[in-house]
Protein backbone atom coordinates (compact mmCIF):
# COMPACT_ATOMS: atom_id res chain seq x y z
CA UNK A 1 0.00 0.00 0.00
CA UNK A 2 3.26 2.12 -0.50
CA UNK A 3 1.79 5.55 -1.81
CA UNK A 4 -1.09 3.52 -3.69
CA UNK A 5 1.21 0.86 -5.13
CA UNK A 6 -0.13 -2.46 -4.30
CA UNK A 7 1.89 -5.77 -5.10
CA UNK A 8 0.76 -9.44 -4.68
CA UNK A 9 3.86 -12.03 -4.11
CA UNK A 10 2.97 -15.45 -4.04
CA UNK A 11 3.48 -18.10 -1.20
CA UNK A 12 2.02 -20.74 0.95
CA UNK A 13 0.25 -20.14 4.19
CA UNK A 14 -0.62 -23.18 6.00
CA UNK A 15 -3.02 -22.28 8.93
CA UNK A 16 -3.24 -24.79 11.89
CA UNK A 17 -6.66 -24.90 13.88
CA UNK A 18 -8.14 -22.45 16.13
CA UNK A 19 -7.62 -23.27 19.80
CA UNK A 20 -9.17 -20.92 22.66
CA UNK A 21 -6.85 -19.65 24.73
CA UNK A 22 -8.10 -19.54 28.63
CA UNK A 23 -6.88 -17.38 31.32
CA UNK A 24 -4.21 -19.03 33.70
CA UNK A 25 -6.11 -18.23 36.42
CA UNK A 26 -9.74 -18.55 37.60
CA UNK A 27 -11.10 -14.66 36.88
CA UNK A 28 -14.03 -12.71 37.77
CA UNK A 29 -17.71 -14.06 36.00
CA UNK A 30 -20.74 -12.04 35.31
CA UNK A 31 -21.94 -9.80 32.90
CA UNK A 32 -19.91 -6.48 32.96
CA UNK A 33 -21.79 -3.16 30.91
CA UNK A 34 -20.49 -0.52 28.61
CA UNK A 35 -20.30 3.26 28.03
CA UNK A 36 -22.36 5.31 26.00
CA UNK A 37 -19.00 5.70 23.55
CA UNK A 38 -18.32 1.82 23.87
CA UNK A 39 -22.27 1.40 23.05
CA UNK A 40 -22.23 3.56 19.61
CA UNK A 41 -23.20 1.18 16.82
CA UNK A 42 -20.86 2.97 14.01
CA UNK A 43 -18.25 0.90 16.62
CA UNK A 44 -19.27 -2.47 16.65
CA UNK A 45 -17.21 -4.00 14.49
CA UNK A 46 -13.80 -6.12 14.88
CA UNK A 47 -10.67 -3.99 13.76
CA UNK A 48 -7.78 -6.15 12.74
CA UNK A 49 -4.55 -4.75 12.61
CA UNK A 50 -0.79 -6.84 12.08
CA UNK A 51 2.43 -6.29 13.63
CA UNK A 52 5.22 -7.56 11.89
CA UNK A 53 8.87 -8.72 13.98
CA UNK A 54 12.46 -8.85 11.82
CA UNK A 55 13.67 -12.39 12.25
CA UNK A 56 16.50 -11.43 15.48
CA UNK A 57 18.86 -13.14 12.45
CA UNK A 58 18.83 -10.24 10.29
CA UNK A 59 19.23 -7.88 13.27
CA UNK A 60 23.46 -6.97 13.47
CA UNK A 61 23.07 -5.56 17.18
CA UNK A 62 22.61 -9.09 18.29
CA UNK A 63 25.23 -11.31 18.48
CA UNK A 64 25.02 -15.23 17.03
CA UNK A 65 25.13 -16.54 20.61
CA UNK A 66 21.65 -14.95 21.49
CA UNK A 67 19.74 -15.23 18.43
CA UNK A 68 20.76 -19.39 18.10
CA UNK A 69 19.20 -19.72 21.39
CA UNK A 70 16.42 -16.75 20.97
CA UNK A 71 15.33 -18.31 17.44
CA UNK A 72 15.17 -21.72 19.02
CA UNK A 73 11.81 -20.59 21.17
CA UNK A 74 8.59 -20.93 19.30
CA UNK A 75 7.37 -17.28 19.07
CA UNK A 76 3.97 -18.57 18.79
CA UNK A 77 3.82 -20.61 22.03
CA UNK A 78 5.88 -17.85 24.19
CA UNK A 79 2.66 -15.32 22.56
CA UNK A 80 0.22 -18.18 23.66
CA UNK A 81 1.22 -18.21 27.05
CA UNK A 82 1.52 -14.74 27.49
CA UNK A 83 -2.03 -14.27 26.49
CA UNK A 84 -2.78 -17.34 28.23
CA UNK A 85 -1.32 -14.48 31.81
CA UNK A 86 -2.43 -11.31 30.70
CA UNK A 87 -6.13 -12.36 30.78
CA UNK A 88 -6.00 -12.95 34.30
CA UNK A 89 -5.62 -9.33 34.34
CA UNK A 90 -7.97 -8.41 30.94
CA UNK A 91 -10.51 -11.17 31.43
CA UNK A 92 -13.25 -9.83 29.71
CA UNK A 93 -11.48 -10.23 26.76
CA UNK A 94 -11.77 -13.81 27.15
CA UNK A 95 -15.97 -13.68 27.28
CA UNK A 96 -18.34 -13.31 24.84
CA UNK A 97 -19.63 -9.92 23.92
CA UNK A 98 -23.12 -9.92 23.04
CA UNK A 99 -26.15 -7.17 21.89
CA UNK A 100 -29.65 -6.87 23.78
CA UNK A 101 -33.01 -5.99 22.21
CA UNK A 102 -32.54 -2.18 23.60
CA UNK A 103 -29.26 -1.77 21.92
CA UNK A 104 -26.93 -1.97 24.80
CA UNK A 105 -23.62 -4.26 24.42
CA UNK A 106 -22.42 -6.31 27.54
CA UNK A 107 -19.51 -8.54 27.98
CA UNK A 108 -20.57 -11.92 29.47
CA UNK A 109 -16.91 -12.69 31.50
CA UNK A 110 -17.19 -16.21 31.06
CA UNK A 111 -13.35 -16.82 30.49
CA UNK A 112 -14.67 -19.16 27.40
CA UNK A 113 -10.97 -17.92 26.04
CA UNK A 114 -9.44 -16.11 23.29
CA UNK A 115 -9.38 -17.76 19.57
CA UNK A 116 -5.95 -18.43 18.58
CA UNK A 117 -4.60 -18.95 15.56
CA UNK A 118 -0.81 -20.44 14.63
CA UNK A 119 0.19 -20.05 10.67
CA UNK A 120 3.56 -20.65 8.91
CA UNK A 121 4.73 -18.92 5.59
CA UNK A 122 6.87 -20.73 3.60
CA UNK A 123 8.90 -17.25 2.76
CA UNK A 124 10.92 -15.03 4.15
CA UNK A 125 9.09 -11.88 5.92
CA UNK A 126 11.50 -9.60 4.43
CA UNK A 127 10.06 -11.11 0.71
CA UNK A 128 6.79 -9.36 1.83
CA UNK A 129 8.66 -5.84 2.51
CA UNK A 130 7.70 -6.30 5.60
CA UNK A 131 4.06 -5.71 5.01
CA UNK A 132 5.16 -2.53 3.18
CA UNK A 133 2.95 -1.90 0.22
CA UNK A 134 1.26 -5.15 0.03
CA UNK A 135 -2.24 -5.95 -1.26
CA UNK A 136 -4.89 -5.80 1.19
CA UNK A 137 -5.87 -8.97 -0.07
CA UNK A 138 -2.65 -10.32 0.80
CA UNK A 139 -2.74 -8.78 4.01
CA UNK A 140 -5.98 -10.06 5.27
CA UNK A 141 -4.69 -13.88 5.02
CA UNK A 142 -2.29 -12.43 8.22
CA UNK A 143 -5.47 -12.26 10.05
CA UNK A 144 -9.11 -13.78 10.93
CA UNK A 145 -12.70 -13.68 12.30
CA UNK A 146 -13.77 -16.66 14.21
CA UNK A 147 -18.05 -16.35 14.24
CA UNK A 148 -19.99 -17.87 17.06
CA UNK A 149 -22.36 -20.09 17.27
CA UNK A 150 -26.41 -19.35 18.10
CA UNK A 151 -26.74 -16.51 20.26
CA UNK A 152 -24.16 -16.49 22.99
CA UNK A 153 -22.28 -13.17 21.21
CA UNK A 154 -19.12 -12.85 19.92
CA UNK A 155 -15.38 -13.02 20.97
CA UNK A 156 -14.07 -9.45 21.36
CA UNK A 157 -9.91 -10.56 20.79
CA UNK A 158 -8.76 -12.96 18.34
CA UNK A 159 -5.26 -13.36 17.60
CA UNK A 160 -3.51 -15.23 14.51
CA UNK A 161 0.78 -15.88 14.93
CA UNK A 162 2.31 -16.18 11.29
CA UNK A 163 5.84 -17.73 11.75
CA UNK A 164 7.86 -16.85 8.21
CA UNK A 165 10.73 -19.19 7.40
CA UNK A 166 13.70 -16.72 7.94
CA UNK A 167 12.47 -16.63 11.56
CA UNK A 168 10.40 -13.29 11.55
CA UNK A 169 6.47 -13.35 12.41
CA UNK A 170 3.52 -11.23 12.42
CA UNK A 171 0.77 -11.00 14.99
CA UNK A 172 -2.52 -10.22 13.62
CA UNK A 173 -5.00 -8.94 16.17
CA UNK A 174 -8.48 -8.59 15.96
CA UNK A 175 -10.22 -6.21 18.75
CA UNK A 176 -13.93 -5.09 19.12
CA UNK A 177 -13.71 -1.31 19.01
CA UNK A 178 -16.59 -1.58 21.20
CA UNK A 179 -14.36 -2.48 23.92
CA UNK A 180 -10.90 -0.57 23.07
CA UNK A 181 -10.35 2.31 21.13
CA UNK A 182 -6.47 2.41 19.61
CA UNK A 183 -4.78 3.87 23.29
CA UNK A 184 -6.50 0.84 25.10
CA UNK A 185 -5.41 -1.34 22.27
CA UNK A 186 -2.08 -0.11 22.62
CA UNK A 187 -2.33 -1.05 26.12
CA UNK A 188 -3.50 -4.35 25.84
CA UNK A 189 -0.62 -5.26 23.38
CA UNK A 190 2.18 -3.45 25.67
CA UNK A 191 0.94 -5.62 28.88
CA UNK A 192 1.19 -8.89 26.29
CA UNK A 193 4.16 -8.10 25.18
CA UNK A 194 5.43 -7.46 28.74
CA UNK A 195 4.24 -11.23 29.64
CA UNK A 196 6.26 -12.73 26.85
CA UNK A 197 9.33 -10.81 27.91
CA UNK A 198 9.26 -12.14 31.01
CA UNK A 199 7.55 -9.82 33.40
CA UNK A 200 5.08 -11.31 36.30
CA UNK A 201 2.32 -8.42 36.18
CA UNK A 202 1.78 -5.35 33.74
CA UNK A 203 3.12 -2.29 34.37
CA UNK A 204 -0.21 -0.56 34.28
CA UNK A 205 -2.98 -2.40 35.59
CA UNK A 206 -6.09 -2.57 33.47
CA UNK A 207 -9.65 -0.55 34.66
CA UNK A 208 -12.85 -1.17 33.75
CA UNK A 209 -14.49 1.60 35.33
CA UNK A 210 -17.42 2.33 32.21
CA UNK A 211 -20.26 4.07 34.16
CA UNK A 212 -17.96 6.89 34.22
CA UNK A 213 -18.47 7.62 30.48
CA UNK A 214 -22.55 7.08 30.32
CA UNK A 215 -23.99 9.86 30.15
CA UNK A 216 -28.15 11.17 30.45
CA UNK A 217 -30.11 10.66 27.36
CA UNK A 218 -30.34 14.33 25.49
CA UNK A 219 -34.11 15.91 25.84
CA UNK A 220 -33.62 18.23 23.03
CA UNK A 221 -34.49 17.13 19.42
CA UNK A 222 -31.66 14.77 18.32
CA UNK A 223 -30.48 16.40 15.13
CA UNK A 224 -26.80 15.11 13.07
CA UNK A 225 -24.40 17.28 13.34
CA UNK A 226 -24.62 18.06 9.37
CA UNK A 227 -28.17 17.27 7.89
CA UNK A 228 -27.69 14.56 5.60
CA UNK A 229 -29.83 15.91 2.32
CA UNK A 230 -27.34 19.38 2.58
CA UNK A 231 -24.34 16.89 2.48
CA UNK A 232 -22.06 17.27 -0.76
CA UNK A 233 -22.35 14.37 -3.33
CA UNK A 234 -20.09 12.15 -5.21
CA UNK A 235 -20.44 10.93 -8.57
CA UNK A 236 -18.31 8.05 -7.89
CA UNK A 237 -20.51 6.59 -4.87
CA UNK A 238 -21.75 4.58 -3.66
CA UNK A 239 -20.46 1.63 -5.04
CA UNK A 240 -18.40 -1.33 -4.19
CA UNK A 241 -14.86 -1.10 -6.51
CA UNK A 242 -13.07 0.58 -3.47
CA UNK A 243 -9.58 0.94 -3.41
CA UNK A 244 -7.28 1.28 -0.42
CA UNK A 245 -3.62 3.02 -0.29
CA UNK A 246 -1.39 4.41 2.34
CA UNK A 247 0.51 6.75 1.65
CA UNK A 248 3.89 8.43 2.62
CA UNK A 249 4.68 12.01 4.05
CA UNK A 250 8.36 12.82 4.86
CA UNK A 251 9.00 14.84 7.71
CA UNK A 252 10.67 17.27 5.12
CA UNK A 253 7.19 17.75 3.64
CA UNK A 254 5.73 18.17 6.39
CA UNK A 255 8.05 21.00 7.73
CA UNK A 256 7.64 22.94 4.47
CA UNK A 257 3.91 22.34 4.71
CA UNK A 258 4.18 24.40 8.20
CA UNK A 259 6.02 26.54 7.04
CA UNK A 260 4.04 27.50 4.05
CA UNK A 261 0.67 28.36 5.84
CA UNK A 262 2.90 29.84 8.40
CA UNK A 263 3.84 32.63 6.14
CA UNK A 264 -0.03 32.92 4.29
CA UNK A 265 -0.77 33.76 7.85
CA UNK A 266 1.27 37.26 7.27
CA UNK A 267 1.52 39.06 10.59
CA UNK A 268 -0.88 36.86 12.40
CA UNK A 269 1.75 33.46 12.30
CA UNK A 270 3.68 35.52 15.15
CA UNK A 271 0.58 34.74 17.53
CA UNK A 272 0.02 31.15 14.89
CA UNK A 273 1.20 28.14 15.11
CA UNK A 274 0.35 24.80 13.55
CA UNK A 275 0.83 20.84 14.61
CA UNK A 276 1.20 17.95 12.17
CA UNK A 277 -2.51 16.78 12.76
CA UNK A 278 -3.85 20.13 11.86
CA UNK A 279 -2.33 21.46 8.84
CA UNK A 280 -1.82 17.55 7.48
CA UNK A 281 -5.73 16.97 8.27
CA UNK A 282 -6.51 20.26 6.35
CA UNK A 283 -4.38 19.36 2.90
CA UNK A 284 -5.91 15.66 3.25
CA UNK A 285 -9.93 17.12 3.76
CA UNK A 286 -9.16 19.30 0.81
CA UNK A 287 -7.24 16.68 -1.38
CA UNK A 288 -10.55 14.28 -0.68
CA UNK A 289 -12.83 16.38 -1.43
CA UNK A 290 -11.27 17.63 -5.16
CA UNK A 291 -10.55 13.75 -5.51
CA UNK A 292 -14.46 12.69 -4.66
CA UNK A 293 -15.52 15.35 -6.85
CA UNK A 294 -18.35 16.54 -4.07
CA UNK A 295 -20.05 19.28 -5.27
CA UNK A 296 -19.16 22.95 -3.89
CA UNK A 297 -22.55 23.94 -2.82
CA UNK A 298 -23.29 20.99 -0.81
CA UNK A 299 -21.45 20.89 2.78
CA UNK A 300 -18.47 18.66 4.12
CA UNK A 301 -17.75 17.52 7.31
CA UNK A 302 -14.25 17.11 8.79
CA UNK A 303 -14.19 15.43 12.20
CA UNK A 304 -11.64 14.76 14.14
CA UNK A 305 -11.09 11.81 17.01
CA UNK A 306 -9.69 13.22 20.04
CA UNK A 307 -8.80 11.63 23.48
CA UNK A 308 -10.32 12.57 26.61
CA UNK A 309 -8.55 10.74 29.33
CA UNK A 310 -7.12 13.82 30.76
CA UNK A 311 -9.87 16.14 29.85
CA UNK A 312 -12.27 15.17 32.69
CA UNK A 313 -12.41 16.18 35.95
CA UNK A 314 -10.98 13.95 37.81
CA UNK A 315 -9.34 12.39 34.76
CA UNK A 316 -9.78 8.72 33.76
CA UNK A 317 -7.62 6.56 35.46
CA UNK A 318 -4.24 5.28 33.91
CA UNK A 319 -5.48 2.14 32.86
CA UNK A 320 -8.84 2.53 31.42
CA UNK A 321 -8.56 0.91 28.09
CA UNK A 322 -11.58 1.70 26.98
CA UNK A 323 -13.18 4.00 24.36
CA UNK A 324 -12.57 7.53 25.24
CA UNK A 325 -12.64 10.09 22.89
CA UNK A 326 -15.00 13.29 21.43
CA UNK A 327 -15.09 14.82 18.21
CA UNK A 328 -13.54 17.73 16.92
CA UNK A 329 -15.96 18.89 14.06
CA UNK A 330 -15.60 21.63 11.55
CA UNK A 331 -18.25 21.90 8.15
CA UNK A 332 -17.29 24.09 5.60
CA UNK A 333 -19.34 24.06 2.23
CA UNK A 334 -17.60 22.41 -0.91
CA UNK A 335 -16.54 25.79 -2.40
CA UNK A 336 -15.29 27.34 1.04
CA UNK A 337 -12.87 24.62 1.38
CA UNK A 338 -11.69 24.33 -1.87
CA UNK A 339 -11.11 28.09 -2.59
CA UNK A 340 -10.52 29.87 1.47
CA UNK A 341 -6.73 29.45 2.12
CA UNK A 342 -5.32 26.30 3.81
CA UNK A 343 -4.23 28.10 6.71
CA UNK A 344 -7.59 29.50 7.39
CA UNK A 345 -9.12 25.37 7.11
CA UNK A 346 -5.91 24.16 9.87
CA UNK A 347 -7.00 27.38 11.84
CA UNK A 348 -10.59 26.41 12.15
CA UNK A 349 -9.46 22.89 12.90
CA UNK A 350 -7.05 24.44 15.71
CA UNK A 351 -10.15 25.74 16.96
CA UNK A 352 -12.47 22.70 17.31
CA UNK A 353 -9.90 20.97 19.11
CA UNK A 354 -10.12 23.79 21.90
CA UNK A 355 -13.96 23.25 21.64
CA UNK A 356 -13.69 19.61 22.01
CA UNK A 357 -11.62 19.65 25.10
CA UNK A 358 -13.96 21.36 27.37
CA UNK A 359 -15.97 19.31 30.04
CA UNK A 360 -19.36 20.06 29.32
CA UNK A 361 -18.80 19.46 25.33
CA UNK A 362 -17.72 16.00 26.11
CA UNK A 363 -20.71 15.49 28.67
CA UNK A 364 -22.89 16.71 26.15
CA UNK A 365 -21.58 14.27 23.33
CA UNK A 366 -22.48 11.28 25.60
CA UNK A 367 -26.10 12.49 25.74
CA UNK A 368 -26.22 12.85 22.31
CA UNK A 369 -24.42 8.76 22.09
CA UNK A 370 -27.34 7.73 24.53
CA UNK A 371 -30.06 9.41 22.50
CA UNK A 372 -28.17 7.89 19.30
CA UNK A 373 -28.91 4.39 20.95
CA UNK A 374 -32.20 4.49 22.18
CA UNK A 375 -32.84 5.43 18.42
CA UNK A 376 -30.89 3.29 17.01
CA UNK A 377 -29.12 5.81 14.83
CA UNK A 378 -26.34 5.09 12.55
CA UNK A 379 -24.26 7.68 10.87
CA UNK A 380 -24.35 7.19 7.42
CA UNK A 381 -21.10 6.56 5.20
CA UNK A 382 -21.40 9.70 2.36
CA UNK A 383 -17.97 10.66 1.18
CA UNK A 384 -18.54 14.47 2.49
CA UNK A 385 -17.67 13.15 6.24
CA UNK A 386 -13.97 12.59 6.83
CA UNK A 387 -13.38 10.94 10.48
CA UNK A 388 -9.53 11.18 11.31
CA UNK A 389 -7.76 9.01 13.92
CA UNK A 390 -4.21 9.82 14.63
CA UNK A 391 -2.26 6.71 15.46
CA UNK A 392 0.87 8.21 16.04
CA UNK A 393 0.90 8.75 19.75
CA UNK A 394 0.51 4.93 20.90
CA UNK A 395 4.27 4.03 20.68
CA UNK A 396 3.23 0.43 19.13
CA UNK A 397 6.34 0.76 17.42
CA UNK A 398 8.67 1.65 20.08
CA UNK A 399 7.21 -0.15 22.91
CA UNK A 400 6.33 -3.79 21.52
CA UNK A 401 9.58 -5.48 22.10
CA UNK A 402 8.95 -9.57 22.18
CA UNK A 403 12.26 -10.35 23.13
CA UNK A 404 12.70 -10.81 18.95
CA UNK A 405 14.01 -6.97 18.88
CA UNK A 406 13.05 -4.92 16.41
CA UNK A 407 9.15 -4.43 15.58
CA UNK A 408 9.57 -3.19 11.96
CA UNK A 409 5.81 -2.36 11.25
CA UNK A 410 2.35 -2.30 12.01
CA UNK A 411 -0.74 -1.38 9.70
CA UNK A 412 -4.47 -1.76 10.29
CA UNK A 413 -6.23 -3.81 7.31
CA UNK A 414 -8.96 -1.54 6.41
CA UNK A 415 -11.94 -1.39 8.18
CA UNK A 416 -15.01 -1.65 7.51
CA UNK A 417 -16.25 1.62 9.61
CA UNK A 418 -18.22 4.64 8.18
CA UNK A 419 -18.12 2.70 4.80
CA UNK A 420 -14.22 2.72 4.39
CA UNK A 421 -14.40 5.42 2.67
CA UNK A 422 -14.79 8.28 5.59
CA UNK A 423 -12.47 7.08 7.79
CA UNK A 424 -8.90 8.12 7.48
CA UNK A 425 -5.92 7.24 9.36
CA UNK A 426 -2.64 8.90 10.57
CA UNK A 427 0.13 5.85 11.23
CA UNK A 428 3.52 6.34 12.45
CA UNK A 429 6.00 5.51 9.93
CA UNK A 430 7.14 1.86 9.14
CA UNK A 431 10.98 0.73 10.10
CA UNK A 432 11.11 -0.66 6.28
CA UNK A 433 12.31 2.86 5.27
CA UNK A 434 14.45 4.67 7.52
CA UNK A 435 14.38 7.80 5.43
CA UNK A 436 10.37 8.30 6.38
CA UNK A 437 11.47 8.67 10.32
CA UNK A 438 9.55 11.60 11.78
CA UNK A 439 6.84 11.21 8.71
CA UNK A 440 3.52 10.01 8.86
CA UNK A 441 1.35 7.56 6.74
CA UNK A 442 -2.03 8.25 5.45
CA UNK A 443 -4.52 5.05 5.16
CA UNK A 444 -7.34 6.23 3.10
CA UNK A 445 -10.28 3.90 0.99
CA UNK A 446 -11.40 5.36 -2.10
CA UNK A 447 -13.78 5.00 -4.79
CA UNK A 448 -11.53 3.84 -8.25
CA UNK A 449 -11.66 6.79 -9.87
CA UNK A 450 -11.08 9.26 -7.34
CA UNK A 451 -7.78 7.34 -5.57
CA UNK A 452 -6.28 8.32 -9.01
CA UNK A 453 -6.73 11.70 -8.70
CA UNK A 454 -5.99 11.82 -4.72
CA UNK A 455 -2.89 10.42 -5.65
CA UNK A 456 -2.03 13.40 -7.72
CA UNK A 457 -2.89 15.65 -4.94
CA UNK A 458 -0.49 14.14 -2.50
CA UNK A 459 2.09 13.84 -5.41
CA UNK A 460 1.76 17.35 -5.53
CA UNK A 461 2.25 18.34 -2.02
CA UNK A 462 5.21 16.10 -2.05
CA UNK A 463 6.73 18.37 -5.54
CA UNK A 464 5.67 21.61 -4.12
CA UNK A 465 7.35 21.05 -1.06
CA UNK A 466 10.48 19.15 -2.08
CA UNK A 467 11.56 20.99 -5.04
CA UNK A 468 12.27 24.44 -4.96
CA UNK A 469 10.83 27.63 -4.97
CA UNK A 470 10.00 28.00 -8.58
CA UNK A 471 7.79 24.27 -8.21
CA UNK A 472 6.40 25.61 -4.88
CA UNK A 473 4.36 28.60 -6.80
CA UNK A 474 3.00 26.23 -9.29
CA UNK A 475 1.39 24.76 -6.74
CA UNK A 476 -1.96 25.64 -5.05
CA UNK A 477 -2.05 24.60 -1.34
Amino acid sequence: MANGHHYTPSFILEKQDVVLVKPSKPTPSGGLSLSSIDNNPSLEILCQTIYAYRSNADNPSINNDNHVFIRAVDPALVIKEALSKALVYYYPLAGMLKKHSDGRLQINCSADGVPFLVATANCRLSSLHYLEGIDVEVLKQFVFDFPSEGDSGYHPLVLQVTKFSCGGFTIGMGLSHSVCDGFGAGQFFRALVEFSSGKSDPSVKPVWERERLVGTPSEEPLRPFVDKETLATSPYLPTTDLLHACFHVSIESIKRLKMSLQEECGTESLNQSFTTIEVLGAYVWRSRFRALDLNSDGKTHFCLTMGIRKLLHPPLPDGYYGNAFASANVVLTGGELDEIPLSKVAKLIKESKKVASKSDYIMKSLGILERMRQQNMEIPASGATMVLTDWRQLGLLEEVDFGWKDPVNILPVPWNIFGYVDLCMFLPPSKVDPSMKGGVRILVSLPRPAMAKFEKEMDALKLGLDDGANQQKEIKY
